[in-house]
C-alpha cells in the first residue's frame, strides 16, 4: 500500500493540469457526448503507456546500475522545474479553461479519433508517463504493481470524474482563482517527489 498512494498522487498531479486531451473530455463532459466511451479509452490509454513506463522503462533501467544515478537526477531536476512552472501559473493567474461546447455532436468513431491524435501525438504524455513515472517507478523495487495500480486509479478516477462532474466543475474552474489553488497544490507535490527522490 505504501507505494500504491506515492503512485496515485504523482499521477493526478500530473494529470490534472490543463492541457488538450483534459480539455477535450471537459468539452465532452459538458455536452453530454459520448462520456463514457471518451473517459474509459483515455484511462485506457493512460494504462497502457504507464504500464510501459514502470514495467519496461524501469527494468531497463534497473538492469544498467550506473545510469540509475542519472536518471535520478534528471528526473528531480524535471520535477522541480515542472513544479515551478505550475507555481509560476500560480502567483501569475488568469489562467482559465475555455470548455464553451460545440453545437454540432460529432459521431463517437470521429471523436475517438480525435481522442488518440491528442493523446498518442503528444510528446508530453511519453515524458510523464514513461520517463517521469518509469524513472520515479525505480524507487519501488519489488512493489512496482502497486505502483502501477496507484497510477492507473488516479487516472480512471479523475478521467470519469472530469467527464461526468464537468458540468458541476463548470462554474468553478472558469474562474483564475481556482486554477492559482491548483497550480499551487501541483507545484506542492512535485517539489516533495522531486526532494523525495534524491534523499532516497
Amino acid at each position: 500500500m505504501s507505494a500504491f498512494i506515492p503512485g496515485f498522487l504523482l499521477c493526478l498531479s500530473l494529470i490534472v493540469a490543463i492541457g488538450s486531451q483534459n480539455a477535450f473530455v471537459l468539452k465532452q463532459g459538458l455536452k453530454n457526448e459520448h462520456i463514457f466511451w471518451i473517459c474509459l479509452v483515455c484511462s485506457l490509454f493512460d494504462a497502457i503507456i504507464i504500464g510501459f513506463g514502470v514495467f519496461g522503462f524501469g527494468y531497463i533501467i534497473k538492469s544498467i546500475p550506473w545510469a540509475l544515478v542519472g536518471i535520478k537526477y534528471i528526473g528531480a531536476a524535471f520535477l522541480v522545474v515542472y513544479g515551478l512552472t505550475h507555481l509560476k501559473s500560480a502567483l501569475k493567474g488568469g489562467q482559465a479553461l475555455d470548455a464553451q461546447a460545440d453545437s454540432d455532436k460529432k459521431p463517437l468513431l470521429k471523436t475517438l479519433l480525435i481522442l488518440c491524435a491528442l493523446t498518442w501525438l503528444n510528446p508530453h504524455v511519453y515524458l510523464d508517463a514513461v520517463f517521469l513515472i518509469g524513472s520515479i517507478a525505480t524507487k519501488y523495487h519489488g512493489r512496482e504493481l502497486s505502483f502501477y495500480l496507484g497510477n492507473i486509479t488516479a487516472s480512471f478516477l479523475f478521467f470519469f470524474s472530469l467527464g461526468y462532474g464537468a458540468r458541476l466543475l463548470q462554474p468553478i474552474f472558469r474562474k483564475p482563482r481556482s486554477w492559482q489553488i491548483l497550480d499551487f497544490i501541483i507545484f506542492i507535490i512535485m517539489i516533495y517527489i522531486a526532494i523525495s527522490l534524491l534523499i532516497e
